[in-house]
């Protein structure tokens, strides 16, 4: 079987593409006919060493896959050959085939396509874990989805529209907030790219203001950089502010303005919430097939390519040109 392998630290054209044996399950573990991967921005950080684990080289990059039990372990009784399924790795999803822990693989409802399996657990995992465990949303409240039309921004806008929130999608392009408000936004607006100067900070931040109706209650931030003071200083008393990523750099946020605001930053670390809490993750995930299964949330999958292409594929990530999700097919 094909795998696709980072052997140095470095940028996406370093990937090469090798032949393996396929694996066989050991005990507990089952191994997967991969039919989907998802693209994400860790994909772009781990194979640089840039991301907070670092695995042992050879590693395949590909954090969450979708596929079909090709065969089980000894001792795994929930899954069987033939059931589909997805299958969260954090890493090591890129090939062919996938031998994983059976306890990391979710069964898929027979409506929900390889596609949009792949484009799922993580970005909507990340992002009702954001908004329903650590934003204390109430409905009416606004929203605002820096980055909104990026994987884990449009998921957060579908579910902060499906909680009942009033979202305000923040994006680089009029185009993506086209995007953005066909998913469910209400508003939308469009900020400047690259280092922000002092003066676009505060015109950000007077934008915000404007569109808010004077500020916002949650921001959602999957931006970072020089993006996030300017919301912070456009939030209401008692805002919640979500550290979600941050491709633009991590921020150095003035402390005192959480004191002029009473207000707070949470941060947003879903696969440690997961494996801390994971009877509280299962009924988060049925929640969100039921979203699914409803038409509240849908993949939004802008670019597939091949797993050949696999090191293409992270780059248009990495050089923001994806809306919503990539995928690559083995």
């Amino acid at each position: 079987m094909k795998a696709v392998l980072s052997k140095q630290p470095g940028l996406p054209n370093t990937l090469v593409m090798e032949e393996l044996d396929s694996p066989v399950a050991g005990k507990g573990q089952v191994v997967l006919d991969v039919k989907a991967i998802g693209v994400n921005f860790p994909d772009f950080l781990i194979i640089q060493d840039k991301y907070q684990f670092k695995p042992e080289r050879p590693f395949s990059p590909g954090g969450e896959v979708s596929g079909i039990v090709k065969s089980v372990g000894e001792g795994v009784t929930h899954l069987k050959p033939g059931d589909r399924v997805i299958g969260s790795c954090g890493w090591g999803g890129m090939r062919e085939e996938l031998v994983l822990d059976a306890h990391r693989c979710i069964p898929i409802p027979d409506a929900m396509p390889f596609d949009d399996a792949a484009a799922f657990i993580m970005t909507y995992g990340t992002s009702h874990y954001a908004l329903k465990n650590r934003a204390d949303p109430k409905p009416g409240e606004s929203l605002l989805v820096l980055g909104a039309a990026g994987g884990v921004g449009l998921a957060a806008v579908e579910l902060g529209k499906a909680m009942g929130l009033e979202v305000i999608a923040a994006c680089s392009t009029q185009e993506k907030v086209d995007l953005c408000l066909s998913k469910g936004a209400a508003k939308g607006l469009v900020y400047p790219t690259g280092e922000l100067d002092r003066a676009q900070q505060k015109e950000l931040s007077n934008q915000i203001k404007e569109i808010g109706g004077g500020g916002v209650d949650i921001v959602y931030d999957a931006v970072g950089g020089t993006y996030a003071e300017p919301c912070v200083r456009a939030m209401n008393w008692e805002g919640r502010f979500l550290v979600v990523g941050f491709p633009a750099g991590i921020p150095s946020i003035p402390l005192n303005l959480t004191l002029l605001k009473s207000c707070d930053i949470r941060g947003i670390f879903w696969g440690a919430f997961v494996a801390q809490f994971p009877e509280e993750n299962k009924k988060n995930v049925e929640e969100l097939f039921r979203f699914y299964t409803e038409g509240k949330i849908k993949p939004h999958v802008s670019a597939k390519f091949s797993l050949d292409q696999a090191g293409e594929a992270i780059q248009h990530l990495a050089d923001r040109k994806a809306t919503g999700k990539i995928v690559i097919e083995p």
